[in-house]
C-alpha cells in the first residue's frame, strides 16, 4: 500500500515518513519546499490551494491512504487569509479527492487551538467544544470541519484529525524553541511563575499515532486528542532543558505576583494568562485502542537537549 503525505519535509512530516517506512509502507512525498528528503524516489509538488482539481486527482493517483502534514503553523507570522488558505482550503480540496478516489484513510494533524486558545485552563479530551481563539486555530478547526466533510458527503467514514498539544524534538520552533533558549542563558527564573502544568507530544509518538491508526483493522474515530502519557510543569521544562545543557537549575523561590502586576500595567494580561495556564490532554480514547504514548518526557527534552549543545 501506498502512502501519501504532505509536509514531508517538514518537522513532524519527516519522522512520519520514516515510521512508515519501517512499518513497510510505500511513500509518495508532497511538499512545498523544494530540498529532496532522503530515499524519496516518489516525490512531487504539494499543489496550492487554488490548484485545478486534476493536480488533486494526479496527487492521489494508486494511492491508499494519506497523511496530511502540511500547514501554516502559529509561529509562521501568517495573516488570517494565508492560514485559511493552507489549513482549511487545501485540507478540504485534498480531502475531497482523497474520499472519492483513494480506498484508505486520510489523517489530518491538526491542533489543540482547533479547540482552544492559548489561555484556557482545564482538561481537553475529544468532547471539548470547539473555542478557537486565533485565526491560526479557526483555520485548523475548519480544516477538521472540510476534511469530515468531504468524507460524509462521500458516504465514508476513515478520516480523522489528530489535535495535538505543542509538538517538540529535533528541529522544534515556537514557545519550546523559547524555553529551551531561555534555559541556555542559565539566568535565575521565578519558579513560581512557571508552576503550570502543560501537556506536551514528541514528534516520535505524533509519528506512532499516525502509523497505529494505518494499521490497526478497524476504521478511526473522526478526532483524536494526543499528548504523552502526563503533563509537565513549565519549570521541570526549563530544569529539564538545563540538564541537558549540563547547567545549574537556577529556579527560585520567588512569588508570582510581581510579574503578574507588571504584565498588568503594561497591558501584557493575555501573554500572563497564556503563561500561567495549565493544558491538560486526555489520551485515554487513543491509549484505549493501543496507542502507545511518551511516558518518558522529562527524560526526552533532556535528550534533545544534550544533543543541540553538542551540535554547538
Amino acid at each position: 500500500m501506498k502512502v501519501l503525505v504532505t509536509g514531508a519535509t517538514g518537522f513532524v512530516g519527516s519522522r512520519v515518513v520514516g515510521r512508515l517506512r519501517e512499518a513497510g509502507f510505500d511513500i509518495r512525498i508532497a511538499s512545498r519546499a523544494q530540498q529532496p528528503l532522503e530515499g524519496a524516489d516518489d516525490a512531487v509538488a504539494l499543489p496550492g490551494a487554488d490548484a485545478p482539481e486534476e493536480a488533486f486527482q494526479a496527487l492521489i493517483r494508486d494511492v491508499t491512504h494519506v497523511v496530511h502534514c502540511a500547514a501554516l503553523n502559529n509561529d509562521s507570522g501568517a495573516g488570517g487569509a494565508d492560514f485559511r488558505a493552507v489549513n482549511a482550503t487545501l485540507t478540504g480540496r485534498l480531502a475531497q479527492a482523497a474520499a472519492t478516489r483513494t480506498a484508505g484513510r486520510f489523517i489530518y494533524l491538526s491542533s489543540i487551538r482547533a479547540v482552544v486558545g492559548p489561555g484556557f485552563s482545564g482538561t481537553i479530551d475529544e468532547a471539548t467544544p470547539p473555542a478557537p481563539q486565533c485565526a491560526y486555530g479557526r483555520s485548523k478547526r475548519e480544516g477538521e470541519i472540510e476534511m469530515l466533510k468531504a468524507f460524509a458527503t462521500a458516504g465514508r467514514d476513515g478520516a480523522t484529525a489528530l489535535r495535538l498539544p505543542p509538538v517538540y524534538g529535533d528541529g522544534m520552533k515556537g514557545n519550546l524553541r523559547g524555553l529551551m533558549r531561555l534555559a541556555a542563558t542559565g539566568l535565575p527564573l521565578p519558579a513560581a511563575a512557571l508552576a503550570a502544568v502543560r501537556s506536551l507530544i514528541s514528534q516520535d509518538a505524533v509519528a506512532g499515532a499516525v502509523t497505529h491508526l494505518l494499521t490497526r483493522p478497524t476504521s478511526p474515530r473522526p478526532i483524536y486528542i494526543l499528548g504523552d502519557a502526563s503533563p509537565v510543569a513549565m519549570s521541570d521544562i526549563i530544569a529539564a532543558f538545563r540538564r541537558g545543557y549540563g547547567r545549574p537549575t537556577r529556579l527560585l523561590p520567588i512569588p508570582a505576583w510581581p510579574f503578574r502586576l507588571s504584565a498588568t500595567l503594561l497591558g501584557r494580561q493575555a501573554s500572563w494568562q497564556a503563561l500561567v495556564a495549565t493544558q491538560v490532554c486526555d489520551v485515554s480514547l487513543l491509549a484505549s485502542e493501543g496507542w502507545m504514548p511518551e511516558t518518558d518526557t522529562l527524560g526526552r527534552l533532556e535528550e534533545l537537549t544534550r544533543r543541540a549543545g553538542q551540535a554547538r
